[in-house]
């Protein structure tokens, strides 16, 4: 359930979303509060469960990570799953999703044969489909709240021509 947040709360989630390591001074003169409205603001925020936590961002390719992909995986035992899952540290991101997949798995591997060797706890259960991730476009994009009440949120302007220059 969602709950009420003011424009203070907003720049907040805003600022640490994008740099959770501020100070609550810093994160203070940026919000233009003082330290101890902001820190109080940021426990409630915690306290709603609206902060679930904070974290670094690692660079999986300057661990050794050579490759991350992305597992499609089908109707299958949900025990079975989840104990080859617990013995798959490589798995990022697990999600149960609807449409033909039942699960969606993100993994990060060092090469091709640890790709295989990942794939083969999971294959022997049901039939997969993995993509290999090429390039990142968008990763931890921050989450802005909705807008207020039932509005939708706003769509992309519709991209418009712009005026010929000169004759005709």
């Amino acid at each position: 359930m969602a709950i009420e947040l003011d424009s203070h709360d907003h720049r907040i989630l805003a600022e640490l979303q994008a740099d959770a390591r501020l100070t609550m001074a810093e994160l203070g003169r940026r919000v233009h509060l003082s330290q101890p409205a902001v820190t109080e603001r940021v426990r409630k925020l915690e306290d709603a469960g609206v902060i679930r936590g904070y974290r670094a961002v690692i660079d999986a390719g300057k661990l050794g990570y050579g490759i991350r992909a992305v597992i499609r995986i089908g109707n299958t035992d949900e025990a079975d799953l989840l104990r080859a899952l617990a013995n798959s540290p490589e798995v990022l991101t697990a999600y149960g999703v609807t449409g033909e997949d039942s699960w969606i798995f993100e993994i990060a591997v060092r090469d091709v044969a640890h790709l295989s060797a990942v794939l083969s706890r999971f294959c022997q259960q049901t039939p997969t489909s993995t993509a290999i991730i090429l390039r990142t476009l968008r990763e931890h994009a921050p989450l802005k709240p909705l807008p207020p009440g039932d509005a939708a949120p706003p769509s992309p302007e519709p991209a418009t021509k712009k005026p010929r220059r000169g004759g005709a």
